[in-house]
């Protein structure tokens, strides 16, 4: 079998693990789609004439959750079968060490697939959000989601290596990924918080993935409202394929199959 042959099937394989692990469903999953349906109740007022938080709110949870599931979810996964002493049998194995990333991937893009499936549905069905009226948003909305996605999941590879044990991976992961949503303008309105927070989230994809949904979701009247007046699609494509790039070099330098010491 060929690498690829054996990537798929190795993506099957860490299909049915994810949904057969309920804590893992639920996190990652319905816990965004919890998040949409409290502040999509709760929050409801006009931001901008004809656009609401709540419409605000779901395209960045859109972003929120391919995070969820690129970064988080491999942070967290990678340093338990690490532990365990899964990647040390994996390696010792004749499979190709390729085909195990290339699992990993085929898993993250089924299920960020189904859980954007969930979120545009919920959103759309109950929260007035409007999806995308014409090619060219599908489109945007496409190469964000992909880049996006793209980033988030070298960027959880990478970061898998820093949790000492896969016990402790969650305490490492989780607040890096809430603190991210909080200054990258899910939970908040991204033009009200601090210059200083601003700065901060302009460094990290997370940023860059709500700004081009809003572009995908909110009117577009409602540029003149963003940072630079603008969607400013161009800056967004760059810096997630730079991030793209900047994950994947830190994949293949920081890697590790076996726990410290």
């Amino acid at each position: 079998m060929t690498t690829l042959r054996l990537g798929l099937a190795r993506g099957g394989l860490e299909i049915k693990q994810f949904l057969r692990s309920r804590e893992s469903v639920i996190f990652t999953l319905f816990f965004p789609l919890l998040l949409l349906v409290i502040f999509g109740s709760v929050f409801d007022a006009e931001i901008a004439p004809g656009v609401s938080f709540t419409q605000y709110f779901a395209a960045g949870m859109i972003a929120a959750g391919l995070l969820t599931t690129g970064f988080q979810s491999l942070a967290i996964q990678i340093p338990m079968e690490r532990e365990k002493g899964i990647l040390k049998r994996l390696r010792g194995t004749p499979m190709p060490r390729t085909a195990y990333f290339i699992g990993k991937v085929v898993m993250v893009l089924a299920i960020g697939a189904a859980e954007t499936v969930v979120l545009l549905v919920t959103a759309a069905a109950f929260y007035d959000l409007p999806l995308p009226a014409t090619t060219a948003k599908w489109a945007t909305f496409a190469w964000v989601a992909v880049l996006g996605i793209s980033a988030c999941t070298l960027c959880g590879i990478a970061f898998s290596s820093l949790a000492r044990s896969g016990r402790g991976a969650p305490a490492i992961v989780t607040p890096v990924a809430l603190v991210l949503q909080f200054i990258s303008g899910v939970f908040f309105q991204y033009t009200s918080l601090p210059d200083w927070m601003r700065s901060i989230a302009s460094l990290f994809p997370l940023k860059w993935m709500t700004q081009g949904m809003r572009s995908v979701f909110l009117p577009d009247s409602f540029a003149a409202r963003e940072v630079g007046g603008s969607w400013a699609l161009g800056h967004v494509a760059v810096a997630l394929g730079a991030w793209v790039v900047i994950g994947l070099a830190l994949c293949i330098f920081t890697f590790r199959w076996t726990d410290r010491g």
